[in-house]
């Protein structure tokens, strides 16, 4: 049975702002619904998702959707009064034994504690949910159609890892310039190996490091596997035989497209009870692509 909603009121920080009534929830109502969509038993068995800090009694009028547990949104996090965070990515992702607040991720957990936020993570588990998962975010923002999981998950119909669908006839250079209108914009932008003028109607997509589904992607009939953190070696032994063309984004680029899908998600799980909002920061960490200039450099 779900919990009642309560109300709080919260005093604007700057002098003579009004005091906002927020309608709350327990943060355990709001970490039932994050994890009806996002189970976690559809997780890597390496990764750490879940309530990293926070009381499940709590109350929680603000929820904030980010890819990275950065810093920077934490004072976001923080300055919005918001009970939860909720990130893609883990702050801890190799065992620790303390969070002394003298430790820089340690000292983001100090900090939310102390300012009555939440941290939570939804990873390997929302990137094989179905509907809205990381994935399904991803084909849905470039507008696969009849899009599957390229890795399906035995116990989940619908889930699995990456997404191959169609897309209207396009060249390879069309493609690569619609996802860098659809997604956010990077200091990397969007690289692409293979033939420009090469027909694309079969798209595979894995947010994040996917580039071990290329093999999938081949069987899947996909002409363009779009994904992240590709190395040159393999892209190099790629173009050696026939299969897809390759589309390389930043990692947190290729992830972003589902904050906006998640929040609006649980923004309904939960009857609209709590604000739900979606940080408006950049945690892709480069800054800066110096252009060169074309030089005739022959290939082989």
């Amino acid at each position: 049975m779900a919990l009642p909603a309560r109300t709080l009121s919260v005093t604007g920080a700057a002098a003579g702002s009004p005091t906002v009534r927020l309608v709350t929830v327990p943060l355990g109502r709001v970490i039932d619904a994050l994890e009806a969509r996002y189970d976690p038993a559809l997780a890597e068995s390496w990764d750490a998702v879940g309530l990293v800090c926070g009381d499940r009694a709590d109350s929680v009028g603000r929820v904030v959707f980010a890819v990275d547990p950065t810093a920077a949104v934490v004072d976001e996090v923080i300055a919005s009064g918001a009970g939860l965070l909720v990130t893609h990515h883990p702050l801890f992702l190799t065992p620790v034994h303390g969070v002394p607040a003298g430790d820089p991720k340690g000292r983001l957990v100090h900090r939310l504690v102390r300012a009555g936020a939440g941290l939570f993570v939804a990873h390997t588990n929302a990137d094989r949910a179905p509907g809205t998962g990381v994935n399904a975010a991803l084909a849905d923002a470039l507008g696969l159609t009849d899009a599957v999981p390229l890795e399906p998950a035995a116990a989940v119909p619908g889930a699995g890892l990456g997404r191959v669908g169609d897309v209207p006839p396009q060249t390879l250079r069309e493609f690569a310039a619609l996802v860098g209108r659809v997604l956010p914009a990077t200091a990397g932008g969007v690289r692409v190996a293979g033939d420009p003028g090469r027909t694309v109607r079969r798209v595979a997509v894995c947010g994040g490091s996917g580039g071990s589904l290329l093999g999938a992607a081949a069987a899947a009939g996909a002409d363009v596997l779009l994904t992240s953190d590709l190395k040159h070696h393999p892209v190099s032994d790629a173009m050696e035989v026939e299969g897809p063309a390759l589309c390389d984004v930043a990692h947190f680029a290729s992830e972003w497209p589902w904050l906006p899908v998640a929040a609006a998600a649980l923004r309904a799980d939960l009857g609209g009870a709590v604000e739900v909002t979606v940080s408006g920061l950049r945690t892709d960490p480069w800054r800066l692509a110096v252009g060169q200039e074309e030089k005739d450099v022959a290939e082989g």
